[in-house]
């Protein structure tokens, strides 16, 4: 069975960092690009970025120079470095197996205010 955990969020200030951790299990995590996605309030699943084989990344826009995908195959485990938090980074974060259209767990909550 395929699972995903995202893990990590919580309430910060604008302008701080956060890193959020995805758990899987149930697939072969080396062999899948991974996804990391979010829901703001009131709006549609965001694609934030795409971890491909080979180290490459693609980024969404929003989140390009701020947010930072990395991930250990040996743990499974996906990771989303967020900096200089803004207050529309404020959502449900999600990560996918593969695509944004492929398996997702539980979503972690980041919440951005003063």
């Amino acid at each position: 069975e395929v699972q995903l955990q995202a893990s990590g969020g919580g309430l910060v200030q604008p302008g701080e960092s956060l890193r959020l951790s995805c758990t899987t299990s149930g697939f072969p995590f080396k062999e899948y690009a991974m996804s990391w996605l979010r829901r703001a309030p009131g709006k549609g699943l965001e694609l934030l970025a795409t971890s491909y084989f080979g180290d490459v990344t693609t980024y969404a826009d929003s989140v390009k120079g701020r947010f930072f995908v990395s991930r250990d195959d040996a743990k499974k485990t996906l990771y989303l470095q967020m900096n200089n938090l803004k207050s529309e980074d404020t959502a449900v974060y999600y990560c996918a197996k593969g695509g944004p259209n492929g398996s997702r767990g539980q979503g972690t909550q980041v919440t951005v205010s003063s």
